[in-house]
């Protein structure tokens, strides 16, 4: 057992692959010598030198081009873009190539790279770099998509998403970076694979990312009123443990979805339509979801966290199914 940071966790999930394998290399923006912009990769260049820990131009669509050549022609690079929000200069890039070369070529070829994508709000980076586009790529057929909420989740995740023949998103959200947890596992996590946070009875809170660290407060304040209330945290966003869903909901027969994306159009929108398409019969109450306000994300503080979801929006969830 091992206490570790969340971006520790992330830093050694890659180094652990790139130890075994020099297949495996790491670029994107100052992630050498600097370190990283939030300090993930330090180290890193030390370790396993400037062939393999490459600092890139300021293109986002230079680095997921250079990950869809690496990664088709026997290479498994992991790419960062130093804020997910500029995922929408490599979209070309990831959607129309890197999400569809292994389906147009037959499944001749492999697509093995991990695009690390840092987002979320709290950190007042406002509009810019701040956001929650986790719905953008979940919606691409041909990419997996990943978003851990604890170190240990980080770890596990991180060795998978390398390890897997396909594109993964790897959403991590920098206002977690440094929390810390305990690392008792380095083994995989299977993609696909959801896990309860907190076991209830009452409600279940299907959360993802920071929201479940807001749902487990939740959980702790309504179990002091007398409702149980079940966290569960998918983990995996594509491929989605439906199996586990359907698990909690048919002993909660409930369900509060809550995620940090702004709430239209958000993938809590897929989840609460599964849920409505697949396991309709569990359900005593309709699903409610909650998300971030429909703005961009505001710059000031004050302004900042009620843009965001948080415990107090759950707890008044939950009361209303309860």
């Amino acid at each position: 057992m091992k206490k570790m940071s969340y971006a520790e966790a992330i830093r050694e999930g890659m180094s652990i692959r790139m130890r075994e394998d020099p297949n495996v290399l790491l670029f994107g923006e100052d992630v050498g010598a600097f370190g990283g912009c939030f300090g993930v990769t330090a180290g890193m260049f030390n370790e396993f030198g400037d062939k393999r820990v490459r600092d890139t131009p300021i293109s986002e669509g230079a680095i997921i081009g250079a990950a869809v050549g690496s990664a088709a022609t026997g290479l498994r690079p992991i790419a960062e873009l130093m804020f997910c929000d500029f995922l929408t200069v490599g979209m070309d890039q990831l959607v129309n190539q890197a999400a569809k070369m292994r389906y147009m070529f037959g499944g001749k070829i492999s697509m093995p790279m991990v695009v690390r994508l840092p987002g979320g709000a709290g950190v007042s980076a406002a509009a810019q770099h701040s956001q929650s586009l986790e719905a953008w790529v979940t919606h691409v057929p041909g990419l997996k998509v990943v978003y851990p909420s604890t170190p240990q989740d980080a770890l596990g995740l991180m060795l998978s998403a390398i390890d897997d023949d396909n594109p993964v998103m790897y959403v991590e959200h920098k206002a977690m970076y440094t929390l810390k947890g305990e690392v008792n596992s380095f083994d995989p996590i299977p993609l696909g694979k959801g896990d309860i946070k907190h076991a209830g009875d009452d409600v279940t809170v299907i959360a993802t990312g920071k929201m479940v660290h807001e749902a487990l407060a939740a959980a702790k304040a309504l179990g002091d009123e007398g409702i149980s209330v079940e966290v569960l945290d998918p983990r995996s966003l594509y491929p989605l443990d439906k199996d586990l869903i359907a698990q909690s909901l048919s002993k909660t027969h409930k369900a509060v979805i809550v995620t940090e994306e702004n709430r239209r159009g958000g993938y809590g929108g897929e989840i609460s339509a599964i849920i409505a398409e697949e396991m309709f019969d569990y359900l005593d109450a309709p699903v409610i979801r909650l998300g971030a306000l429909d703005t961009p994300v505001p710059f000031a503080p004050v302004l900042e966290q009620a843009y965001l979801p948080n415990a107090q929006d759950i707890i008044k969830a939950v009361r209303e199914q309860a």
